[in-house]
């Protein structure tokens, strides 16, 4: 497909398909959009797919502030194994089964494991110990502890427990669930501390991301019909949907335009609001926050 002229700013929704990474995606739509400009919201294991919500021009400045809303999952966790990545892509460690568990030891645990809690991460996330990656020490062998972080499972709603026989022959439990979540929490480790609590090791087996914040499966398009249609939310849709409004005058939105702290209505929110311009054309002019009556920029879209 060919395509010429500038690439619109605004976000793409993209149902990332398995084996790709959130980089190989952004790549793909450098090539699909013909910019350089582009990034994304919130990474995606190369196992998962699902919503992959991906910035075009001066829309990446909305990514830092949209990585911080609420994600939601369809997983499948296989209890009575464990690997080293606590996936189904890592080497695996343990297997125990699950000779002895019941509903009731699921339903309990899930529970413990719900609301704001302490997480520790997965030793092969991309969280940086002493300025390397962990997945990068675990590569090479090295032994470390992470810190335990606050996350917020806001639901853990299992839908099935099924009893399977492994590749080993292990009797295991494949555990199907939705899970809503903090940015920063992983499912991964949620599997993991789920088989951990029961005694029996854990791990994710399947892993669909169906809601990023607004932006859910019914506004997703794989990456074969983008290269057929590049579908792309304008910037102003995008910011409100996903942020508070705020609709200023005329002087005002020249005001912020430059630099200026203007006074605030008491907007109620301690995150991001959206700021719109007067009608006819309501533009989006801006991210601000309220600190100390006034609007603080985050980032200025004029």
């Amino acid at each position: 497909m060919k395509r010429t002229g500038t690439a619109p700013a605004g976000l793409v929704i993209v149902d990332k398909p398995a084996g790709h990474t959130s980089h190989d995606v952004v790549a793909r739509l450098r090539g699909i959009a013909r910019t350089r400009r582009v990034g994304h919201a919130g990474t995606l294991d190369p196992m998962a797919t699902g919503v992959l919500v991906i910035g075009l021009e001066k829309a990446t400045r909305l990514l830092g502030h949209l990585a911080l809303t609420e994600k939601e999952y369809t997983a499948t966790i296989r209890l009575g194994q464990a690997t080293l990545t606590d996936d189904a892509e890592g080497e695996l460690t343990a297997s125990a089964g699950t000779a002895g568990v019941s509903r009731e030891a699921v339903d309990g645990w899930v529970a413990k494991l719900t609301g704001e809690i302490q997480q520790v991460p997965s030793r092969v996330s991309a969280i940086k110990v002493d300025g390397k990656r962990s997945y990068a020490r675990v590569r090479e062998g090295e032994e470390f502890e992470l810190a335990a972080r606050p996350v917020t499972v806001s639901s853990f709603t299992v839908h099935a427990v099924r009893a399977v026989e492994a590749a080993d022959g292990t009797e295991v439990l494949d555990v199907d669930a939705t899970i809503a979540c903090s940015s920063g929490t992983y499912v991964r480790a949620l599997a993991r501390d789920l088989g951990a609590g029961l005694g029996v090791g854990g791990h994710l087996t399947a892993l669909r991301r169906t809601r990023v914040g607004p932006y859910g499966l019914d506004a997703a398009r794989s990456l074969q019909q983008l290269e057929e249609s590049l579908t792309v939310m304008p910037i102003g849709e995008a910011a409100a949907a996903a942020f508070p409004r705020w609709d200023v005058d005329g002087e005002q939105a020249r005001l912020l335009g430059n630099g200026v702290r203007i006074n605030t209505p008491g907007l109620g929110t301690t995150g991001p609001v959206a700021v719109f311009g007067p009608e006819p054309e309501s533009r989006f002019l801006a991210l601000v926050e309220e600190s100390g009556g006034k609007a603080k920029s985050l980032a200025v879209f004029t």
